[in-house]
């Protein structure tokens, strides 16, 4: 893809994502459940946070972009590999699994995850923005540009320690409010629960392989000439 058009392709994903996020932030307070965004606000769900993180993954690489285009080279090789990792390590995994698992167990049971009293304050198309349209977004990115991963070790030990800040963020809100974030939480024994988490971040790291096997199927000697190039040989 022409940088041009990425450059255009990730501003409109920025606007987006930044419009989104501005829209769940700004649910009209009277009409809240009581039951809903009390201790931590939005500021707790795992999708909310999702999207700020979109948002803000896509205005970096707009800013790679717009580099790029004005020749500002040394400057766009830094901002690049933020972008990749930032890709990598959060914003393909993260997406996915949100997406993934919220339909998952929206199907299951809506009212362990969303519910039905949100739905009349959050719109359908809030709701598909939040949870569905986050998906093909991350793989769109994979099939329009190509992404230097970083090394195995380091790409799982930063995606454990912001797994392992979000649960105890979970846990922080709990010991504070004796409510769950999600109502999910409540049916587990403390055992139960810490297999829970557990198994979840393993789907996120499963998420984070499969990520990086695509993109190495799709851009393999892109990327191969990438870290050619970035070695400065």
């Amino acid at each position: 893809m022409e940088i041009s058009t990425l450059a255009t392709y990730h501003c409109l994903a920025f606007v987006w994502y930044f419009f989104v996020a501005y829209s769940i932030t700004h649910v009209r307070t009277e009409e809240r459940p009581s039951e809903v965004f009390l201790y931590g606000g939005q500021w707790k769900y795992l999708t909310v946070l999702n999207l700020v993180l979109q948002a803000v993954f896509y205005g970096v690489s707009f800013l790679a972009d717009v580099l790029r285009l004005i020749k500002k080279l040394r400057c766009a090789k830094c901002i690049i590999s933020s972008r990749d990792l930032l890709f990598s390590v959060l914003a393909f995994p993260v997406s996915t699994f949100v997406s993934i698992s919220f339909w998952t167990l929206y199907t299951y049971n809506r009212e362990l995850v969303y519910p039905k009293s949100l739905d009349g304050i959050i719109p359908l198309w809030l709701n598909h923005a939040m949870h569905t349209a986050v998906l093909p977004f991350a793989v769109l990115e994979i099939l329009a540009t190509p992404h230097r991963y970083p090394a195995k070790k380091k790409g799982l030990i930063l995606l454990g320690f912001v797994a392992f800040l979000y649960i105890s963020w979970v846990l922080w809100i709990y010991s504070v409010t004796g409510e769950w974030v999600y109502p999910l939480f409540a049916l587990f024994s403390p055992a139960g629960l810490a297999a829970f988490f557990a198994g979840s971040l393993a789907i996120v790291v499963s998420f984070y392989n499969f990520g990086e096997f695509l993109n190495r199927m799709i851009w393999g000697d892109s990327i191969a000439i990438l870290d050619y190039r970035r070695k400065g040989k």
